[in-house]
């Protein structure tokens, strides 16, 4: 595990931590793994690539489920700017309608 003040995990370090993971849980005969453990294994090229640049997709992938969402929960909404009034609302509307606390 890295601790706050340690250099983050290499590439190769991470590619070892996580197969010496999947080892400790095949040796435990824990089944209910299987299914992600070969997804592992599959992908670790490309899971491991993290490691290089620390990137993701987290904020893209939020956003598009905060989308769905107000889609599901705006049927009905025929006119396309109410649709992006509510989502400036949902995305925006605390930060800049909130009681400000003075």
């Amino acid at each position: 595990m890295t601790g706050i003040f340690e250099a983050p995990l290499s590439k190769e370090a991470a590619i070892h931590q996580l197969t010496d993971w999947q080892r400790r849980v095949r040796a435990s005969g824990l089944s209910c793994y299987d299914s992600f453990l070969q997804t592992l294994e599959k992908w670790m090229e490309e899971i491991s690539n993290y490691f290089l640049a620390r990137h993701n997709s987290g904020f893209v992938e939020g956003l598009n489920n905060k989308i769905k969402v107000l889609k599901r929960r705006c049927y009905g909404i025929f006119n396309l700017s109410h649709l992006f009034q509510r989502l400036f609302l949902d995305l925006e509307g605390f930060q800049r309608f909130a009681p400000t606390g003075t």
